[in-house]
């Protein structure tokens, strides 16, 4: 019995020596494909070391639930697969004890960390995903003449929508130029095109500056200076080089507001408020839409059921035959008719569209709420299935080391990872 103690402390010990240094080595794994994912917004913007630690230490907070499953899924296999190769599992088995009595003992210990894994999904790992959210978006920001694609209108500086035609990443160059500057409103708009230009920061972090080369300048002299009058002067000017200052604070801030809206960053309570709040929305959205097209569409009184059924043995009785009517109508009535018609189911079309918009974000946000609280739950679900599984898978190969486990985690995690992720697009896809 003392001997059996002693193996069962032996198996924790070597579990736990492999479980962190396995844990680690999924995180950094992990960490590196997340990274690479970003890695344009991290090349080329001159960040300094505290924004780079920043961007690590909540990179390896959103990870930790993540790693946590294929560090019990790999550390459970080269355990047992140790045990079986030394034939310590042939002489638990010879004394008595069934491969179940010996899981049970690591069972709590896994059952303790999947507790862990779901308190950082559901407190640690919303916080940290926030400020992830937030650090990438402000890191995007920080050299704007970088993100700025080519071909589409770029609105990431505040009171300016740039349009680039081609840009050289080497030179910094900017070609094909088209600026709508919004000075004032929409009436006072500014519109400048130039042949190429070049943006940079200046050094104080707070605005822009951007030169252009051979362009022109339109703008809107203000309307309102002159009150009523039809007529609004403008003002055109031709150069052939030209700094124009826009106000752009490209510092990195985390102060200025989160972005809590995304329901990766909410925990079990918000998503459960928030998910009523949004239901109660696009309900009453829902009751809405349906009395306005009730008043579209139904242009008779008001009928109860006695008058309806009336109503309809009359219309039984009485045939009328569009197609003769339409026929009697004369040319120019035909077509008048037609092109009444035609606007009336366009327009219908047209709004109907627009509010099915409206319906599928509101589904889409409510899907996206609903999966998180899944996800929380599974991740840590998870664990204890891994725990299973990579024991159950070592005491059948009886291999140990860092070989043939190795293998076996990896095929096992990718049919996992392509599972779950074929069933999270499905999801929030609503099929």
């Amino acid at each position: 019995m003392l001997r059996i103690k002693r193996l069962y402390i032996l198996i924790f010990k070597q579990f736990a020596l492999l479980f962190i240094g396995t844990f680690f080595i999924a995180l950094f794994v992990l960490m590196m494909q997340f990274v690479w994912r970003y890695i344009d917004v991290l090349i080329g913007k001159g960040l300094s070391l505290d924004v780079l630690a920043q961007f690590f230490w909540y990179m390896a907070l959103m990870m930790v639930p993540q790693a946590l499953p294929l560090a019990i899924l790999l550390s459970s296999l080269i355990t047992f697969g140790n045990l079986g190769e030394s034939s310590e599992l042939t002489a638990i088995k010879a004394a008595g004890i069934s491969l179940m009595q010996t899981l049970r003992q690591l069972a709590f210990v896994v059952l303790l960390i999947a507790g862990a894994s779901f308190y950082f999904q559901n407190n640690i790992g919303p916080m940290s995903n926030d400020k992830m959210a937030q650090l990438i978006e402000a890191m995007k920001h920080k050299s704007p003449e970088l993100e700025i694609p080519e071909g589409v209108f770029y609105d990431g500086i505040p009171q300016c929508n740039i349009y680039v035609q081609e840009k050289n990443l080497d030179s910094g160059m900017l070609y094909g130029i088209m600026i709508y500057r919004m000075t004032g409103s929409y009436e006072d708009a500014a519109i400048i095109l130039a042949d190429s230009g070049r943006m940079q920061s200046t050094a104080e972090k707070k605005h822009l500056l951007l030169t252009l080369y051979s362009g022109e300048w339109f703008e809107n002299m203000r309307s309102q200076e002159l009150g009523n009058s039809a007529s609004v002067p403008y003002r055109r000017e031709t150069f052939w080089q030209k700094n124009i200052v826009l106000d752009f604070d490209s510092e990195i801030n985390l102060d200025n507001g989160g972005m809590g809206q995304r329901a990766q960053a909410k925990s079990l309570a918000q998503i459960s408020h928030d998910m009523d709040s949004l239901n109660g929305v696009y309900d009453s959205m829902g009751i809405q839409l349906g009395t306005e097209l009730k008043q579209a569409y139904y242009r008779g009184p008001v009928l109860n059921r006695k008058d309806s059924i009336a109503a309809m043995a009359r219309a039984k009785n009485a045939s009328i035959d569009i197609d003769s009517l339409y026929t009697a109508m004369a040319p120019d009535v035909k077509a008048r008719a037609v092109n009444a018609a035609l606007s009336r189911v366009q327009s219908e079309i047209n709004e109907l569209g627009f509010r099915s918009l409206l319906s599928k974000d509101g589904d889409k946000q409510i899907r996206e709420h609903r999966m998180e609280i899944i996800n929380k739950f599974t991740q840590a679900l998870a664990c204890l299935i891994f725990f299973f599984i990579g024991a159950s898978l070592g005491a059948i190969v009886r291999k140990g080391g860092i070989g043939i486990p190795v293998i076996i985690a990896v095929i096992v995690y990718i049919i996992f990872f392509v599972l779950d992720d074929t069933g999270y697009r499905m999801a929030r896809g609503g099929m």
